[in-house]
């Protein structure tokens, strides 16, 4: 499938779990991708296997919180492949503690990188995008943008449901500017950041909640992020995604 063929994607986050999955189904799919991280061994050497099997992919060291990072971004999109189509804002972070015990210095950290990064992001590719003809932009939330969850990670929630009605607010106003502007938020999905879980109670809480039994994986939520880069989600903007095996539904 070569829906994305032309296009130039910019992935945030890009080194592992989703991130990857999601550079890695749009470079398959025909576009080339930037990938961005803070983990760069990662990021370089998922670099250097898609172009293995005939990509077109780079990395970029990449702080989300950076104003001066996100334009070196955006630049070196332009200037190694002459655009910017697709913007996925997915690098994020989170933890397990109650408002009780998060510091001021956790909340400003998580609001950084999970919502401000957010911002920073397509307020430094607005130009890109608009002058793509086709641009598109998701930004990854969660289930719990939208769910008060297990009553922790305050911040986490705070963050993303930010990034829900941020996604909304710049749709409307991108509008007319030919920029679509969507949000996915996935349930538990079995990444990197949850192998320290498996096989205990915490997995097991996780995947009784979820109607469908199981964890998600990377590649179901990246399924999702190419549909909606895509001319097949053309009239599609404003849109929140569940992708979360039922959670959202009960």
């Amino acid at each position: 499938m070569d829906r994305l063929e032309g296009r130039v994607a910019l992935i945030t986050g890009a080194a592992s779990g989703i991130g990857r999955a999601t550079a890695e189904r749009l470079a398959r799919e025909g576009a080339a991708v930037v990938i961005t991280d803070i983990q760069d061994e990662a990021g370089a050497v998922a670099a250097r296997e898609f172009g293995e099997w005939g990509a077109r992919a780079v990395f970029v060291h990449h702080d989300v919180t950076s104003e001066e990072h996100w334009t070196t971004a955006v630049a070196r999109a332009k200037e190694e492949f002459g655009a910017l189509d697709i913007l996925v804002n997915n690098a994020g972070m989170g933890d397990l503690k109650t408002i009780e015990d998060t510091t001021l210095a956790e909340w400003e950290r998580t609001v950084a990188i999970d919502q401000t990064g957010v911002f920073l992001g397509m307020k430094y590719a607005a130009e890109a995008l608009a002058a793509s003809g086709h641009g598109s932009v998701i930004n990854i939330s969660s289930i719990f943008g939208t769910s008060g969850g297990f009553g922790t990670s305050p911040a986490y929630h705070a963050a993303k449901g930010a990034v829900r009605t941020l996604t909304k607010n710049v749709a409307l106003h991108w509008a007319e500017k030919g920029v679509r502007v969507n949000s996915i938020h996935p349930g538990f999905i079995a990444t990197p950041i949850l192998e320290q879980a498996k096989g205990t109670p915490v997995e097991q809480g996780m995947i009784a909640l979820t109607p469908m039994g199981r964890l998600g994986r990377p590649e179901e939520i990246a399924a999702g992020v190419a549909y909606l880069a895509s001319d097949d989600a053309s009239f599609v903007t404003g849109l929140e995604l569940y992708i979360d095996g039922g959670y959202m539904a009960r």
